[in-house]
């Protein structure tokens, strides 16, 4: 028994041994060339450099708990799903200077179902995130085509897989412009970068177009100079910059005749509306210290549209937020991270004589986080506390919930 083991092991070892020398002489012939970079993926690089192709993918599992309120600790409702499942490839065709960039998201809660029920231009789920093709005029000049971010404050700007907390703040999701398609052009030296864009306005995966287009128009001024290759790019302060860095920066958006209640998201509106944005925010990182800041303000001259017929309305989320986030990666790798993040509507959103029904709340949302990075932003354990207040502004009374949150993020 135990010789034919012995013959069995080694005829396995034989075999592995001849497969492996095979595959590594067959791989050679193949007219690509196979990498992987840290937190890049898998490259494949044609011999020739005629065409190059970048894959990731990545994952987020979440299970989360939100109370009734502050005092009575009953599960208003659980969260356990598949928060993101992305896929990414990117790279460039005939020559470097001509790149492309395709995101597709598959988990039902990446899609924007809920969206797809209360309009008629985003009628389908959106599988497509983002799909562009570029050229680099040089090498501080850049031209995009397609449907991908808007150049908007930096966190909506950050991927959701580079974040500190399990998901973006409510100042982003109440006051984004998201993603849209149309021109985009960036210019980028080492203190300054100008970034600009003229897109449809009604958001990614729109049916059709009206006659009013979006524009929008960002600054980044970097008065110590560029941060560490990407580190501006997520947050906390993975790259530990070895000399304070800094970035001040502003958005500007105009959407003309905005058919949508978030301008390029939300339910459609009964009518078009102008729609003004401003976006400031800034980023400081220092030997694992990161601090961030950032308020974003919505103007609407009528931001209450209303339908003649039966006399329902759909409303613009029309007011001002601010997000602060202040963090500490220690040399363990260990994170801990705080946030307070406040929304608060405009008056005449919860105090107007002829809409009495109309009552947008004001948010507040106190988090704190722990995240273990094992290996950058491409794995690691999140968890979040949570400690939400509701304020309705018209009747002088509040509502206070607790929650938790459980993240696990797996990609390359």
């Amino acid at each position: 028994m135990r010789l034919t083991e012995l013959i069995m092991k080694n005829l396995t070892f034989l075999l592995a041994s001849i497969f492996s020398m095979v595959s590594i002489e067959l791989f050679s012939q193949l007219p690509v060339i196979f990498s992987t970079k840290k937190e890049k993926g898998i490259e494949i690089i044609q011999k020739d450099s005629l065409f190059s192709m970048q894959f990731q993918f990545r994952m987020q599992n979440r299970a989360g708990y939100m109370s009734e309120s502050e005092k009575d600790l009953t599960p208003k409702d659980f969260e356990f799903r598949v928060r993101r499942l992305r896929m990414r490839l990117r790279g460039f065709v005939i020559n470097p200077k001509f790149g492309y960039h395709v995101q597709l998201s598959f988990s039902r809660g990446d899609m924007d179902w809920e969206s797809t029920n209360d309009s008629e231009i985003n009628t389908s789920v959106n599988v497509v995130r983002d799909a562009v093709v570029s050229y680099d005029a040089s090498k501080s000049l850049k031209f995009i085509f397609g449907q991908t971010k808007l150049p908007g404050n930096r966190q909506r700007v950050v991927s959701s897989g580079n974040l500190q907390f399990a998901d973006r703040s409510i100042v982003n999701s109440t006051f984004t412009i998201d993603r849209d398609f149309g021109f985009f052009a960036n210019y980028d030296k080492n203190y300054f970068a100008i970034k600009t864009a003229l897109t449809s306005g009604e958001g990614r995966n729109s049916t059709k177009s009206n006659k009013g287009l979006n524009y929008t128009g960002r600054v980044e001024i970097l008065p110590f100079g560029k941060f560490s290759s990407g580190n501006d790019e997520c947050e906390g302060d993975l790259a530990r910059e070895k000399t304070p860095k800094l970035a001040v920066c502003g958005t500007y958006n105009y959407n003309d005749d905005a058919v949508r209640s978030g301008g390029t998201l939300g339910s459609d509106l009964y009518n078009s509306v102008d729609m003004q944005n401003l976006h400031l925010d800034l980023l400081f990182k220092y030997r694992g210290f990161a601090f961030y800041q950032e308020y974003l303000n919505r103007q609407v001259e009528n931001p209450i549209t209303e339908n003649l017929d039966n006399g329902s309305i759909v409303s613009i989320y029309t007011g001002f937020g601010m997000l602060t986030q202040v963090s500490y990666l220690f040399k363990n790798n260990i994170e801990i991270a705080g946030r307070f993040a406040m929304i608060q509507p405009r008056s005449d959103m919860y105090n107007n004589a002829i809409y009495s029904s109309l009552n947008i709340k004001k948010q507040e949302h106190i988090q704190l986080g722990l995240t273990k990075y094992l290996y950058g932003h491409r794995l690691k354990l999140q968890g979040n506390l949570l400690y939400h207040i509701t304020s309705d502004l018209k009747n002088s009374t509040n509502k206070k919930q607790l929650g938790v949150i459980f993240q696990v993020e797996m990609g390359i």
